[in-house]
């Protein structure tokens, strides 16, 4: 009986890729990399509860915190930096830890998971708190480092999310919500950079902005969060007021931003009801943020 995990099993499909004409060989990859969605979607109810309990401890002014090591940590450390520009939260309510720190985001730092007791001291410098959700990624669900700081998280009352891409994984028993995307073995037998990390980016995408759309960081599926820190995020500001607005020139929709302080969604609310930007700001408040109850779409008890 083979104990390895899935994810260090060889795989049968691809077994002689060296020798394959190069085209034959990208098929295979991309006849692999084609199951992930499928070991992801059988995921979604265990992902929908990650959703609904992350935006909790959102809205309570808690923070999400991903941690990991290797690929695994780098793409929660991804989807963490992504949620600023996209979603206009802090740096310090979304962030990622990586075993080994900040250096292992480019560089391998050898031995930096099996090291459990710096995965504890990762989560008490956090100040990890009850109001806080910690998601572990391992996707062979052994690592100590991450197995070690999500116990700790939940000790100290976090919501804990594990991520893992094997079946029955060690993680999912340190996790109050486990979710495991089996992906099975690698094109490249080990190489959990390839279908099993794709699969946990696609499931961070699926929490981070399901978590935000939940708390009213969109408009339909429109940014109105987003924060203008580039040319072309800034002219996506000026058209989302143009259109969600309803205002004629682009000329009037700067100007808008600008008495709006680079809010999109206050600057939408000022142009669509009429109002200066106190009676925007105390709009949007009662409607909890929720750009579709200020403008009167739905009812505020529908979200």
């Amino acid at each position: 009986m083979n104990t390895l995990p899935l994810t260090e099993q060889p795989n049968p499909r691809t077994e002689n890729l060296d020798r394959l004409p190069t085209l034959e060989l990208l098929r295979r990859i991309n006849e692999e990399d084609a199951t992930v969605t499928r070991a992801v979607e059988v995921c979604l109810p265990q992902i929908a509860v990650a959703v609904d309990a992350v935006s909790a401890c959102l809205r309570r002014n808690g923070r999400l915190i991903y941690i990991g090591a290797g690929t695994s940590g780098r793409i929660g450390c991804l989807d963490a930096a992504e949620c600023l520009p996209t979603f206009g939260v802090s740096p310090e309510t979304v962030f990622g830890i990586i075993a080994g720190g900040e250096r292992a985001l480019l560089r391998a730092v050898e031995g930096a998971e099996d090291d459990a007791n710096a995965g504890i001291a990762a989560i008490n410098a956090a100040h990890v708190t009850d109001t806080d959700a910690v998601i572990g990624l391992s996707a062979s669900g052994g690592a100590p480092y991450v197995r070690a700081a999500l116990r700790r998280a939940g000790e100290l009352g976090a919501v804990t999310v594990s991520i893992a891409c094997v079946p029955n994984a060690p993680l999912s028993s340190d996790a109050q919500i486990a979710i495991e995307a089996v992906t099975g073995p690698e094109v490249l037998t080990g190489s959990t950079r390839l279908k099993a990390g794709t699969a946990q980016k696609l499931v961070c995408n699926m929490i981070s902005t399901g978590a935000m759309i939940r708390l009213g960081k969109t408009y339909g599926n429109r940014m109105v969060d987003v924060q203008a820190t580039n040319a072309k995020l800034k002219e996506r500001a000026k058209r989302l007021v143009r259109e969600i607005g309803q205002v004629e020139s682009e000329t009037k929709a700067t100007r808008f931003l600008a008495s709006a302080g680079d809010s999109v969604k206050l600057a939408i609310v000022m142009a669509r009801r009429g109002v200066g930007l106190s009676a925007a700001q105390e709009i949007l408040k009662e409607s909890n943020g929720f750009l579709s109850v200020a403008l009167g779409d739905v009812p505020f008890s529908e979200k």
